[in-house]
């Protein structure tokens, strides 16, 4: 990881580090609370020899004998022989071996100064153990280095400063231990946070997808608590930073690749729970606002929901096409403004797989390019099942939608894998539901209309639903390329010849989803009698 890398984790988790951070120095704190004060006192000594004559070279040899000595002399300090009188004298509850670890003597480089460092729960107990032990001191090393002869001993000990009762505790420090506890918070909390960073394998922003491949994330959705509740955020909410997220989306896909633009797309997760079927919809409301003329397409024969978001009638539909029961025109159903026409799923197969791989479905693909601008197909996710990869093949490509902080990246490794396998083109990655502080680069303004913001859109749920299972007769594949029919002008309908030209007695040219249903109901049983079809046939466009 470089620098950069650590910055980022840094930011992305710094309530994590936050956190750690005051635990450690709450701890020092506690610790420093806890532990009983601990008082210093020194008191220092200076060695000298005495000398019978005054010359120099009495000097001389004099000043070479005791730095010699004085480090002796400083090991000395805490020897049973001085500490024993000095427990004796002070009459203290201890040991001279116990005593000696509260006491400590050193020699200053250069001189001939002894200090001696006494440490006690009372200042005064430590003040009186050092004056005690300089004293002892002095007296052994008197008795030491005194000759054979009972002359007087040549080493003299003075003390030249008396130790007194601190009047602050040195230990503990409770600066210094915040001040570790800070720094050893910060390093802890930094060091979990990389840690969780390389072991959290989970896709949340744009820079995790690219870590997995080399699909550029062409669409990046916020988050929103309410959108199950209104999925139709284009709609519902047209000025909210989610309908914008959709038509930036819109922007990125019709300049994706001008010299090959695809015109059928499929859109996928490689779970089910990441958005797609809310994604598809509101992709395509978008792409008609924009006088786009799309179908939008329940592909998703396993849990289909388009119909159910939209308000529309969800039993027939595509699975009735594929496998003969209702021309396709007669079983789309427009939505909203006029540009949007959505074909729903139908019946749910016992073969999706088939049916969506079979020549019929191919050839309903290529019929509908032909009549609109573009054409979404919403699918079942990549992983669980192969309906998906088996229909990337026989469009323009495929849109994958990835659920921020919901798939691992392994997972959409084997999704864009299995895409891969197929030859499937791979358009791009849309990442949904991203909270505000993942994405990346840039925030957007409080940017609404005052219509808006008095309590909704004037194009709300009911105004662009209204009318939307009143079925009407559809234009004309070149009609709906030129605009949509008028308001209060019939829509002219299909082009498809006499009904004795189609084989049959005089018919309308086109029937309606309700006549469909009240014709023959919608049942697995009317479709599939028996076995499951080993093929369904063609579809009749």
């Amino acid at each position: 990881m470089e620098l950069q890398d650590y910055l980022t984790v840094a930011r992305k988790r710094w309530l994590s580090i936050a956190l750690v951070t005051a635990l450690m120095i709450g701890l020092a704190a506690v610790a420093t609370a806890v532990r009983t004060p601990m008082y210093q006192a020194r008191s220092q000594v200076f060695v000298s020899v005495r000398t019978t004559g005054g010359t120099t070279s009495d000097l001389v040899q004099g000043s070479s004998f005791t730095q010699r000595q004085v480090k002796s002399y400083t090991d000395l300090v805490t020897s049973p022989r001085v500490l024993g009188p000095v427990v004796e004298s002070l009459g203290l509850p201890t040991t001279p071996e116990a005593l000696a670890g509260s006491i400590t003597a050193s020699n200053p480089l250069d001189t001939v100064l002894i200090n001696i460092t006494a440490s006690a729960e009372d200042p005064q107990v430590a003040a009186d153990v050092a004056n005690a032990t300089a004293e002892s001191l002095a007296v052994q090393v008197t008795e030491l280095e005194k000759p054979s002869d009972a002359a007087a001993s040549p080493v003299e000990i003075n003390t030249v400063r008396t130790a007194t009762a601190p009047g602050a505790p040195y230990s503990p420090s409770r600066r210094l231990n915040l001040a570790l506890g800070l720094l050893v918070g910060l390093a802890l909390g930094i060091g979990l946070a990389v840690l969780r960073e390389l072991l959290d394998t989970k896709v949340r922003s744009a820079s995790d997808v690219e870590r997995v491949t080399d699909t550029s994330v062409i669409g990046t959705i916020g988050f929103d608590d309410d959108a199950p509740e209104h999925p139709l955020i284009v709609q519902t909410s047209p000025h909210s930073h989610r309908a914008e997220a959709f038509r930036r989306l819109r922007t990125n896909l019709q300049f994706l690749d001008i010299a090959d633009r695809p015109q059928s797309i499929v859109v996928t997760s490689a779970m089910p729970g990441e958005g797609k079927t809310t994604t598809s919809i509101n992709l395509a409301i978008s792409l008609a606002d924009a006088g786009r003329h799309v179908v939008l397409v329940d592909g998703d024969l396993r849990r289909p929901s388009i119909a159910e978001y939209m308000g529309l009638e969800g039993s027939v539909g595509l699975t009735t096409v594929l496998i003969g029961k209702a021309d396709a025109d007669d079983v789309v159903q427009p939505w909203g403004n006029g540009y949007l026409h959505v074909l729903a799923s139908g019946e749910v197969p016992p073969n999706p797989s088939e049916l969506l791989g079979s020549r019929s479905m191919a050839n309903l693909l290529e019929h509908l390019t032909k009549v609109y601008d573009v054409v979404l197909i919403d699918t079942a996710p990549l992983l669980p099942v192969t309906d998906a990869a088996i229909l990337a093949r026989l469009t323009g490509g495929a849109l994958i939608v990835v659920g921020a902080d919901k798939l691992h990246r392994q997972q959409l490794a084997d999704a864009m894998s299995s895409l891969e396998t197929v030859g499937a083109r791979r358009l791009g990655v849309v990442l949904n539901r991203v909270l505000r502080r993942q994405s990346e680069g840039y925030t957007y303004y409080d940017y609404t209309s005052e219509h808006e913001s008095a309590g909704g859109s004037a194009g709300g749920p009911a105004a662009r639903v209204s009318g939307a299972l009143g079925r009407v007769q559809r234009p004309s594949a070149r009609r709906r390329r030129h605009r949509p029919p008028e308001a209060g002008t019939a829509a002219p309908t299909h082009e498809r010849g006499s009904g004795a030209e189609r084989g049959g007695g005089q018919q309308p040219a086109t029937r309606t989803v309700d006549e469909i249903v009240s014709s023959e109901p919608a049942t697995r049983s009317s479709y599939w009698p028996g076995e499951p079809l080993d093929g369904p046939p063609d579809v009749r466009l």
